[in-house]
């Protein structure tokens, strides 16, 4: 509704709209003087944040994050997204080239950092900016490497046969890289020593003299980008001397090597007691390894004590079922009376030094009467 009001003597009118700009003309009646008209116009402000943007779904490779404008004054026109990669506690961030849409998806290089987005609003009046607070960390959406059915080995646990390790079942994330670790370990399964760490190429081992007597395993290894898992074998049976020995309860002495050793482990003297010095002694003796496996070849030597009582009898290997025959013969030192003939005897690697290598010793007794 338009209201006019006329000042008679002045010659001048007035006229105001609701909701518009005033203008004013001022002239002279009496001289026909030029009208002159001021105009005033309303200034827009720029917008101005009022609640903070955030950001929705899931911090995680693959999914996708929205933002949210937040809460402007001056009725912004339009936004503009700048997203920015953050270190883990949501520091240190810099932009991420050309994520500058509402909405970005997480990628495989956000993985362990955190993310933000800077939110720009714009009216006739200017742009204002405000930034979200970071999200958590963003996770990775693969797994890493789980085993789903034991390794096993397969082959022959003998000498010279070759075992080959199956890597069994996997889960996770693909691509999963695998290596093996083989291990060398007591005839029960445990006490298990490394001789081959890590390798990618191992998955076949040929066995070796050093194995005979143990058995053994493998620890395969799972590796993929978002971390590593292993799991063992279960060991194989006890590994036996190659098909040439004569018995699978035996070994040659030459296959017996450190930390394996020889062991004297039955004695039989006959007679027992001795009642004379004409009768000559005879000495059985048996020779084991560490792992119970009767060794051919191993040169057992027997001395008499005290020295004189009795005569050096000659060094002799022991046969294929690991026994040895030895003559002690009595000298006419040693008493008829009650008592012992105590005898040192001792097995050994041929080559090897006398008082070391895989050689042992020991001390034994025959009566006398």
């Amino acid at each position: 509704m338009k209201r006019t009001r006329l000042f008679k003597g002045l010659g001048v009118a007035f006229v105001a709209a609701a909701g518009l700009a005033a203008s004013v003309a001022v002239g002279s009646a009496a001289t026909g003087g030029a009208a002159a008209t001021t105009t005033t116009t309303t200034t827009v402000a720029a917008p101005t944040n009022t609640s903070q943007p955030t950001i929705s779904g899931k911090a995680q490779d693959g999914q996708l994050l929205t933002a949210n404008n937040g809460t402007w004054t001056g009725s912004p026109t339009s936004y503009a997204y700048a997203w920015q990669r953050c270190d883990s506690s949501g520091g240190g961030c810099s932009g991420i080239a050309g994520a500058n849409s509402k909405q970005y998806t997480a990628t495989a290089g956000d993985v362990g950092h955190t993310l933000r987005v800077t939110v720009t609003a714009t009216n006739a009046g200017g742009s204002g900016s405000a930034a979200s607070k970071p999200t958590g960390v963003v996770a990775s959406s693969g797994s890493a490497p789980a085993n789903t059915k034991l390794p096993s080995i397969n082959g022959t646990p003998q000498q010279g046969s070759a075992l080959t390790i199956d890597k069994g079942d996997w889960s996770g994330t693909a691509p999963i890289t695998y290596d093996y670790t083989w291990q060398r370990c007591d005839k029960d399964g445990n006490n298990c020593v490394t001789f081959i760490t890590h390798s990618s190429t191992a998955t076949t081992y040929t066995l070796g003299s050093a194995d005979v007597g143990h058995t053994m395993r493998v620890e395969v290894t799972g590796t993929n980008s978002h971390g590593t898992g292993y799991v063992y074998s279960k060991p194989t049976a006890v590994v036996a001397p190659p098909k040439s020995t004569q018995s699978a309860s035996v070994i040659a002495v030459n296959d017996v090597s450190l930390p394996n050793r020889l062991v004297i482990d039955s004695v039989k003297f006959s007679p027992d007691p001795v009642t004379s010095r004409n009768t000559p002694i005879t000495g059985r003796f048996h020779v084991s390894d560490s792992h119970g496996l009767s060794v051919q070849g191993a040169l057992v030597f027997a001395l008499g004590l005290p020295y004189g009582w009795t005569y050096n009898a000659a060094e002799q290997a022991t046969d294929a079922s690991g026994w040895v025959t030895l003559t002690i013969r009595p000298t006419r030192n040693m008493p008829l009376r009650r008592g012992d003939l105590v005898m040192f005897i001792r097995a050994r690697k041929p080559g090897d030094s006398l008082l070391a290598g895989v050689s042992t010793r020991r001390l034994v007794q025959d009566g006398i009467r």
